[in-house]
C-alpha cells in the first residue's frame, strides 16, 4: 500500500493503526434531505485524496468525486434524487439526472426520446433509476494491497418483455488514484434483446474551465447535428460559460492499442500545477465515445461517454443496422477505469499513449 511517497506492507499498516478507516475506508450512509431522502450511498476514500460516492439506489452509479479537495464533476441543479421521482416520458429523465462521475444510460435504449412501434421511449433509458439488489461490500486485503470494493445486481426486465441483468463491481485500492467499473450484462430471457449502454461521465468546474482540453484516441469523429458541425474545429477545447449556449455533441469512433484498450481525458494544465481525469476502457466492448459539450451558464459540463453504439435512439440505430443485441443467455463484459492525472509529466505521457493508439 502506498501512502504519500512510501510503500507499506500489510504488517506495517496493521502495526500502525487501530482501525483501517485511518488510512482508507468505505462508509455506508443514507441521504436524508429533500428529494434525496432515503437514498443509500457508499462513500469511498482511498486515502490518496481520491473520494467518490456510489449510489446503490441509482444503479450503483457515482455522484460526487474529488481529488485532494478539488471537485472533478458536474452536478446538476437536481442533485442526488430518489429513483421514485423518475419520469420515463420524453425528457423527464432530466428531472432525476444528477450528472456526477457516472450516470449509466441504457440498457435496452438510450439517446433522444423517440417512438418505436407502439412504444414511446424516453431519454437515455431506465437504468439509472433502478435500485441495485444483492449489494455487497467486499473490501479486503490482497497481499499488501487493501482493496475497496462494492458490487450489486441491477435488472431491467418486464413480463412479456426484455430481461437484462447487469452485475456491477466498483473497486479501487487504498492509496490509489483510480477506480475500476466492471460490468457483466446477461440476457436471462429466452429471446434476443436490444442492448445499448453508455457511461455518461460528467466533468465540471474547476477541472473544466476555459483552459481545459480533451484528449480522445479517435480514428473518426462526426458531429451529431448541424449546430455541432459548426463547432467541430473546437470540439476538444472549451470556453468560459456563455449566455444562450446550445449543447454540442460529437461521436468518436475509437482506436485501440494491442491489448484492446482505448483512452480519453480532460486536462487542465493551470489547475494546481496540472490536473486531469482520464478514462481507460475496453474499446472492443465500447467502440464509441460520445462527447457532450455544454458551455452554458450554470449548465457548464463536458461529458466523455464510452458506449457500445452511437448515442442515438433505438429506432434510429435499428434503421441504420447499428442496434446491438444480446441473444438468450449471452453475456457481455465492459471495463471502464477512471483516474487522476497529476502534473505535466503524467499528462504528457497520457497524451502520447492516446496518440500512439491512433497513429
Amino acid at each position: 500500500m502506498r501512502i504519500g511517497n512510501r510503500e507499506y506492507t500489510r504488517s506495517d499498516i496493521l502495526r500502525r493503526v487501530g482501525n483501517l478507516n485511518q488510512v482508507a475506508r468505505v462508509r455506508h450512509v443514507v441521504l436524508a434531505d429533500g428529494r434525496a431522502r432515503g437514498v443509500a450511498a457508499i462513500d469511498f476514500d482511498t486515502g490518496s485524496g481520491l473520494r467518490f460516492t456510489v449510489l446503490p439506489d441509482r444503479g450503483l452509479d457515482i455522484s460526487a468525486a474529488s481529488y485532494r479537495g478539488v471537485n472533478l464533476v458536474y452536478l446538476t441543479p437536481n442533485g442526488e434524487v430518489h429513483p421514485a421521482f423518475y419520469e420515463p416520458e420524453g425528457l423527464g429523465w432530466l428531472r432525476t439526472f444528477f450528472g456526477g462521475l457516472l450516470t449509466t444510460c441504457g440498457l435496452t435504449y438510450l439517446g433522444a426520446p423517440g417512438r418505436e412501434g407502439d412504444q414511446d421511449l424516453g431519454l437515455h433509458g431506465r437504468y439509472a433509476t433502478i435500485p441495485a439488489r444483492q449489494v455487497c461490500d467486499r473490501s479486503r486485503w490482497e497481499g499488501d494491497d487493501y482493496v475497496l470494493e462494492a458490487s450489486g445486481v441491477i435488472e431491467e426486465c418486464q413480463l412479456f418483455g426484455d430481461k437484462l441483468r447487469l452485475t456491477r463491481t466498483i473497486s479501487t485500492r487504498a492509496g490509489a488514484r483510480s477506480l475500476l467499473i466492471h460490468d457483466v450484462v446477461e440476457n436471462f430471457g429466452y429471446r434476443p434483446s436490444p442492448f445499448t449502454i453508455l457511461y455518461h461521465i460528467n466533468f465540471g468546474f474547476p477541472l473544466l474551465d476555459a483552459v481545459s482540453r480533451a484528449i480522445v484516441a479517435a480514428v473518426e469523429s462526426t458531429p451529431f447535428d448541424a449546430r455541432s458541425a459548426a463547432g467541430m474545429a473546437e470540439m476538444l477545447v472549451f470556453s468560459d460559460p456563455a449566455p444562450g449556449y446550445e449543447e454540442q455533441n460529437f461521436s468518436h469512433r475509437m482506436g485501440t492499442d494491442a491489448e484492446g484498450w482505448t483512452y480519453a481525458a480532460l486536462i487542465n494544465r493551470e489547475l494546481h500545477g496540472g490536473l486531469g481525469a482520464y478514462l481507460k476502457f475496453d474499446g472492443r466492448a465500447l467502440p464509441y465515445l460520445n462527447e457532450w459539450k455544454m458551455m452554458g451558464e450554470g449548465d457548464y459540463v463536458a461529458a466523455l461517454e464510452p458506449c457500445n453504439a452511437p448515442c442515438e435512439n433505438r429506432a434510429s440505430l435499428r434503421a441504420k443496422g447499428l442496434l446491438p443485441f444480446l441473444g438468450p443467455g449471452e453475456v457481455r463484459q465492459m471495463r471502464v477505469e477512471i483516474g487522476v492525472l497529476e502534473g505535466e509529466a503524467e499528462m504528457r505521457s497520457f497524451e502520447q499513449r492516446a496518440a500512439g493508439v491512433i497513429s
